[in-house]
């Protein structure tokens, strides 16, 4: 019943996104919790490329938790049959119990690793459906072993009970005086290993059905109207990739952080051929904002222009140290604790952030988002001309490149 709870919520959580908007999640190891507006790790794992299968097919792509609210849904009728049929069950339906009780923990067992591993961190959410198939799993063992140690004791034939018509057969009993229990067959757990498998897939099969086709949403946003550099002022970032797109982004905006980190995880990345056009979101440079949205984007975006060659790692290094970064520029001493966080890093790079023509050309960087009349935000992906949509760079990011642009998701 724990791990039901937890799938179940963890599925309740993925199935809200699909409006296409960004929902608050639970991520809370106490059942019942409310839900987190802010990002944590339940946030992350619901938007890895490892939450959910058929991802290109489907937006979003089914959840894999729904296939535990299947499994545990039957581990909760099967132990309820046990419990009732008592010593009529049939032997081999504890045995069964005990060796088809350790697949969730096979499967999360794997999932663990894959959260320590690619993720970095632990969902509580899912931290909890661990526990239950932790539970599960010793809970099978244990009740094959207790009903293994269990005599069965020697049949004997007792006679029928007084008052029986003649001829009445004879019954076989055991030494106690007890009906002998059955054994079972294994055509029984065959059905019960069939059963287990429609549980865990049917649910599967009936979202597959009716999750509403977004084709017609993911054919873009908007187009690029001029994407001219006369000159040069944008930064070519070749990754290896043949798929040419414009990258628009803040180095201090935390969804440019995770949207990057999406396209690192998923295998993406490497298979763009990036124009990066930076678009701080901060007033000091920015004259689209009247206040500035992320203090001391305008200083690190230049220190990527100023680190040409390196400008990937640069705004690598700015999203690993986002939170310094962000903090640095809201204390006291502002910008220029941000000045000193880069000069630790990047030395040298003090003359040209503050040569005028790094200033000017930033401002080529932002004249494209106005020339294009852009939205002031970030992050951006055009696909060639096309805008992706907003809506569709977290789970439902492999459905719209499988639209968009087919070859990035062979």
């Amino acid at each position: 019943m724990l791990g039901l709870y937890f799938a179940a919520t963890s599925t309740a959580d993925y199935v809200k996104h699909l409006d296409r908007q960004v929902h608050d999640v639970h991520c809370s190891f106490v059942p019942g919790a409310p839900v987190e507006e802010a990002e944590n790790a339940c946030r992350a794992a619901l938007y890895s490329p490892y939450s959910a299968v058929f991802r290109e097919q489907i937006w979003g792509g089914i959840p894999i938790s729904l296939f535990a609210v299947g499994a545990f849904s039957f581990f909760i009728a099967f132990s309820l049959y046990l419990l009732m049929a008592g010593d009529q069950a049939p032997r081999r339906a504890h045995r069964f119990l005990g060796m088809a009780g350790l697949t969730p923990l096979a499967v999360s067992i794997l999932m663990a690793v894959i959260s320590a591993t690619k993720l970095g961190a632990f969902c509580k959410t899912c931290t909890g459906i661990y526990v239950a198939s932790g539970l599960l799993a010793l809970g099978g063992v244990a009740g094959w072993v207790i009903d293994s140690r269990i005599p069965a004791g020697m049949p004997r034939q007792a006679p029928p009970p007084p008052g029986s018509p003649p001829g009445t057969p004879n019954t076989v009993v055991m030494d106690d005086g007890r009906p002998p229990r059955p054994l079972g067959t294994t055509t029984q757990m065959a059905v019960w290993l069939l059963a287990l498998g429609l549980f865990a897939l049917i649910p599967a099969g009936v979202y597959y059905q009716s999750v509403p086709s977004f084709a017609k949403q993911v054919t873009g946003c908007g187009k690029i109207v001029s994407a001219e550099d006369p000159k040069k002022s944008f930064l070519h970032i070749n990754t290896g990739g043949r798929e040419p797109v414009h990258m628009v982004v803040d180095p201090l905006c935390p969804t440019c952080k995770a949207f990057h980190q999406r396209l690192v995880s998923d295998g993406l990345l490497k298979k763009l051929d990036i124009t990066l056009v930076l678009f701080p979101l901060d007033s000091e440079c920015n004259w689209n904002l009247t206040t500035p949205l992320h203090p001391g984007a305008c200083a690190v975006a230049k220190a990527v222009l100023c680190e040409e060659q390196r400008a990937l790692q640069v705004l690598e290094w700015a999203y690993e140290e986002q939170d310094n970064l962000i903090a640095a520029a809201k204390g006291r001493d502002g910008n220029k604790a941000v000045l000193a966080a880069i000069g630790r890093r990047w030395q040298g790079l003090d003359a040209c952030i503050n040569d005028n023509k790094t200033t000017l050309r930033l401002d080529d960087h932002i004249r494209f988002a106005t020339t294009n009349k852009l939205p002031v935000s970030t992050p951006q992906l055009f696909l060639g001309d096309t805008r992706l949509c907003d809506e569709d760079i977290d789970i439902g990011l492999p459905y719209a490149l499988s639209k968009l642009a087919p070859s990035l998701v062979k």
